[in-house]
């Protein structure tokens, strides 16, 4: 082989790792692409996650050790002191037992409506998508405003709920006092069942109408295909219906906004069913002054929400089917 013959050779042997060296350089120059946009996509969440949720928890945290008030620059350090009176309070023992009833009522209350307005809605009936606006329609009220429309339904002097009463020759009631406020705020409760309906009619819709025509053919009835198809099929949506509605009715301020005098000063005065943990949060912070209480109890619940949370998803660990296809595990 000629000296010609072997410079070509040579000349392919050193371009090789040349051109590997070249690729690989182009697919870095691809992945670093990709990830400076991915964080300049990120960039606004996580820059107000930071700014609206880990700084206001990391100054809460701050404030349940100290006895600050908001305005006095008086304040010292008490460690944990806060915490102590919070376990000694009766007051916060109460109200949180009332909070963990009115969870446990409302919860299924609203879920078990919001499903059987789904199934509603989901059969073949004429102008069903005008059903399913309307009755989602509640849904998109803000709290401020269905607060103050329930306010006015069940006013004792003047409010329509007492108007039908006297139309039946039944005197007039105090919705928004005891024993009845509490039936008041369950209500409120599932006025927003519109929002359960749209995503249980999701998770219907994504059920294989093969099981059901299925069941059908074996001569099942419309309730065991229900409780035997659709439900287990259903259990991922409902056990998120299920963390959320819990995590929402425990930081509900809704009896504030039935409340009859809805000020820091009217807040003491609340119906006694009606006066939850977040009241009694409210109270502390506003009615009374005391910054480093109110942040100690808020932390508080952050941690049971955590506990509840971690013991729903524990207690369904073996109830809830997930359809996901064994392949799509590898």
């Amino acid at each position: 082989m000629t000296v010609d013959q072997m410079t070509p050779l040579a000349d392919r042997r050193g371009s090789a790792p040349a051109a590997g060296r070249a690729g690989s350089r182009r697919h870095t120059s691809v992945v670093t692409r990709r990830h400076r946009a991915f964080y300049m996509f990120a960039a606004p969440w996580i820059t107000g996650f930071a700014l609206l949720t880990v700084a206001p928890m990391a100054y809460a945290l701050w404030l349940s050790f100290t006895t600050f008030d908001g305005i006095s620059p008086n304040w010292h350090y008490v460690g944990l002191g806060n915490y102590r009176e919070l376990f000694s309070d009766a007051q916060t023992w109460r109200s949180l037992g009332r909070t963990g009833l009115f969870a446990i009522t409302s919860v299924p209350l609203s879920i078990v409506a919001g499903l059987a307005l789904a199934v509603l809605v989901n059969r073949p009936l004429k102008a069903r998508g005008l059903f399913r606006t309307l009755l989602y329609l509640p849904a998109v009220v803000p709290p401020v405003g269905a607060g103050i429309a329930f306010k006015q339904l069940f006013d004792q002097n003047s409010g329509a709920a007492n108007g039908v009463l006297n139309l039946f020759g039944i005197d007039a009631l105090g919705w928004l006092a005891d024993p009845y406020a509490r039936y008041v705020l369950i209500m409120t409760v599932l006025w927003t069942a519109g929002n359960i309906m749209i995503i249980s009619l999701a998770g219907l819709q994504d059920i294989p109408r093969e099981l059901l025509e299925a069941a059908r053919i074996d001569g099942a009835s419309a309730w065991r295909s229900f409780r035997s198809i659709t439900v287990p099929l259903l259990s991922p949506v409902l056990l998120f219906q299920t963390v959320t509605g819990v995590i929402a009715s425990v930081q509900t301020i809704m009896p504030l906004l039935l409340a009859p005098d809805p000020t820091p000063a009217g807040i003491t005065a609340l119906p006694q069913s009606t006066y939850l943990y977040m009241m009694h949060v409210f109270a502390e912070y506003f009615a009374f002054g005391r910054y480093g209480y109110a942040s100690a109890l808020l932390w508080v619940l952050f941690v049971l929400i955590l506990v509840a949370t971690g013991l729903i998803f524990r207690a369904t660990s073996g109830v809830v089917f997930y359809n996901v296809d064994p392949e799509a595990k590898k």
